[in-house]
């Protein structure tokens, strides 16, 4: 009688977990060619489970990882397996997560041919998303976020390209590739050196290439564009000042934005409860825009 109860009380579970499983959202691994590097990179693509029920279009979130990861981070990373997940079905918008490499920093490297992460991803991936899934194809159902270098980059990515996305976030991003601005010990500053000389062609951080491609630099030309942004960071991150002073910066140039300190560290812990918060922000962004899937 005791086994003849367990093995009901299994399968109901099972049941359970299936009916679960079969209406959460799916994940993609897609392919992505590189003709600018002339190599085949993956990304992975959520896909809320609205999707497969509606004939709407959907607006796209790009969620970029950090220095040393990999496209998968999000999905691997993150205490709760199901976050994104989660949020794409929450939201009803696909999440696509490319590849940067572990110190690309979503930019053309100007000293590294084999290295071009702005090309790649504006006009590799984004096409690549827009014809392969039905997706809101302007700048309006488009926005943009990620962590550390990703932060970085989502901001980059954003306000060199303005057409192309409506709004944009950055958690713990490192936002000034000086290096020497990180509080690290000595190693972890020698690695860093290390890769963006690599990078950048120069181990100097003053160096004007540093400067132009630090979006810490780039107050006058986020104005101008006047894209909605939010900026959050642990306040026992190492990159805690260097976000400071950006948000410093376009409050002196009356550039509105939201910004937020909590606290934390530059943790995955800290990710994954600062990530709702910019869905959050995107989705009243999007939904102005009148291209929310309800």
């Amino acid at each position: 009688m005791l086994y003849s109860k367990n093995c009901r009380f299994t399968l109901l579970v099972t049941l359970c977990l299936s009916c679960f499983w079969s209406h959460a959202a799916k994940v993609d691994s897609l392919e992505v060619f590189s003709a600018s590097m002339n190599k085949t990179y993956k990304a992975a693509v959520v896909v809320p489970n609205s999707y497969a029920t509606s004939k709407a279009t959907y607006p796209v979130l790009y969620l970029l990882h950090g220095g040393g990861g990999h496209f998968r981070d999000w999905l691997t990373s993150t205490p709760d397996k199901m976050l994104v997940k989660n949020l794409a079905d929450q939201y009803n918008l696909i999440i696509v997560m490319p590849e940067g490499e572990t110190f690309a920093w979503y930019l053309d490297s100007p000293a590294n041919p084999n290295s071009k992460f702005e090309t790649h991803i504006i006009k590799e991936v984004i096409p690549k998303i827009d014809g392969t899934y039905r997706t809101v194809r302007s700048n309006k159902g488009r926005v943009i976020t990620g962590l550390s270098m990703g932060g970085h980059g989502a901001m980059y990515l954003s306000t060199r390209h303005p057409d192309l996305f409506c709004a944009a976030g950055s958690m713990s991003g490192a936002l000034d590739m000086n290096w020497t601005k990180f509080k690290i010990n000595e190693d972890f500053a020698k690695s860093l050196k290390n890769g963006f000389q690599q990078l950048m062609g120069s181990d100097d951080p003053t160096n004007d290439v540093y400067f132009k491609n630090s979006i810490v630099n780039m107050v006058e030309t986020i104005k101008k564009n006047a894209l909605p942004i939010m900026i959050d960071c642990g306040v026992d991150d190492f990159l805690v000042d260097i976000n400071r002073e950006l948000h410093q910066r376009l409050v002196y140039n009356n550039v509105p934005h939201d910004y937020i300190e909590r606290p934390g560290g530059h943790t995955w812990g800290y990710w994954e409860n600062a990530l709702p918060y910019h869905l959050l922000f995107f989705h009243k962004i999007l939904k102005g825009h009148g291209v929310t899937v309800n």
